[in-house]
């Protein structure tokens, strides 16, 4: 038989399946996958409900319900000073991954370079690779996490189309700093590059920072299309609602490859996001105080059992090595280990890399449940504690 695409065909299922699935395998705590473990809030539900039974429930404009269009132009105008047209400038989709898909099928040719930042989540390289584009990567390690400038200038060339760039970074919890994404705004002006921006953990930043999208930087509005979600900014994952801003001339195209790959989003969680955008700064900054609330619980937690636990300035995640805690050779052997053994999941940070991999660090997910979170605790404390034993 003929082959099937090489993209495609045998690739590994995503890690946070894989762990997902042994995590429910072994009756594990699963702090591997990023999603909380409570639904979002009551009101937003309660407004998807009702736009539900109230309809209509036919297909919506291709490009999102008007009221979603707003309220995501509104929200930029509020957080950011940014003005956007929501007739021409806003698109919405079944996700942000979706989104992502749009946006490089749209923007990239064969042959085109894009550069992209180490660790990466996972649909960005078969993404690029599926619109014949070339990755060109530069990498980030931990546990600093600091961008490389000259390795990121030499990434840069006369061929590159795109960089693609995920700030708040998952699974870093890097907020990349001005001087860092100025950088980024000066080469993609030098080289008439466009930059697709994964800011999907805006609103996720925790210790009174102030996420800054790239589009705001002087020149970059008219090269740079910001991709949002609803599933983060409300913890309502399961909604895959994500939405794209960006100039009308990027836009176009970009809706084009929407229509052929979703055409249209549920009208009802269309709706409710449009209001849940429209809370008061009260939920915002609410949000990311709980959560950073649980990322301190965890990080203490994780500290006193011997982790080395890395900075997370936000997102879900926390990144720890594990030196000395004999869990394994690798991160792999350690994560398959603390899922079998001790009965919680996490994610070894080597699967975000290619080649040649920091393979000393592995990822816990922190958006659960305060009692979820001590169970874990208590699950590798004892299981630290039996293996010492045994070691000794």
């Amino acid at each position: 038989m003929k082959p099937t695409s090489p993209v495609f065909t045998g690739i590994n299922t995503t890690v946070f399946e894989t762990m997902s699935r042994l995590a429910m395998a072994h009756g594990a705590v699963n702090l591997g996958q990023g999603f909380p473990d409570v639904d979002g809030p009551l009101d937003i539900r309660e407004a998807a409900a009702k736009a539900l039974i109230d309809g209509p429930n036919q297909y919506p404009p291709m490009l999102g319900v008007p009221e979603l269009r707003q309220a995501v132009a509104d929200a930029n105008r509020r957080f950011y000073g940014l003005e956007v047209d929501p007739q021409s400038e806003v698109l919405v989709t079944s996700g942000a991954t979706e989104a992502l898909a749009d946006c490089i099928f749209a923007l990239v040719s064969p042959g085109d370079e894009v550069v992209l930042i180490e660790p990466l989540y996972d649909c960005y390289l078969p993404l690029v690779k599926q619109a014949g584009g070339i990755p060109v990567r530069v990498r980030v390690t931990p546990p600093h996490w600091d961008l490389d400038k000259t390795a990121l200038r030499a990434a840069f060339s006369s061929k590159t189309k795109a960089v693609l760039i995920n700030n708040p970074m998952n699974p870093t919890a890097k907020v990349f700093s001005e001087a860092e994404l100025q950088l980024i705004a000066d080469l993609c002006l030098e080289h008439d590059a466009y930059a697709i921006c994964d800011e999907v953990y805006e609103h996720l930043v925790f210790d009174n920072r102030q996420h800054k999208p790239l589009m705001a930087f002087d020149g970059m509005r008219e090269r740079t299309v910001r991709i949002g979600s609803a599933g983060k900014t409300f913890s309502l994952t399961g909604w895959k609602v994500g939405y794209v801003t960006g100039p009308a001339q990027l836009m176009d195209p970009i809706a084009k490859a929407h229509q052929w790959v979703t055409f249209t989003t549920p009208p009802a969680l269309q709706k409710a996001v449009a209001f849940g955008l429209q809370k008061d700064d009260s939920y915002y900054s609410g949000l990311a105080s709980e959560l950073s609330g649980k990322r301190d619980r965890m990080a203490k937690g994780l500290a006193a059992l011997g982790f080395s636990v890395l900075p997370c300035a936000a997102t879900y995640f926390l990144t720890c090595g594990i030196d000395g805690l004999n869990l394994g050779d690798n991160d792999v052997e350690a994560c398959e280990r603390l899922v079998r053994e001790a009965g919680v999941a996490a994610v070894p940070v080597s699967a975000f890399y290619g080649d040649n991999a920091p393979t000393g660090f592995i990822r816990f997910c922190f958006c659960k449940q305060d009692e979820i979170i001590d169970e874990a605790l208590s699950r590798l404390s004892a299981f630290l504690t039996a293996a010492n034993s045994e070691s000794a």
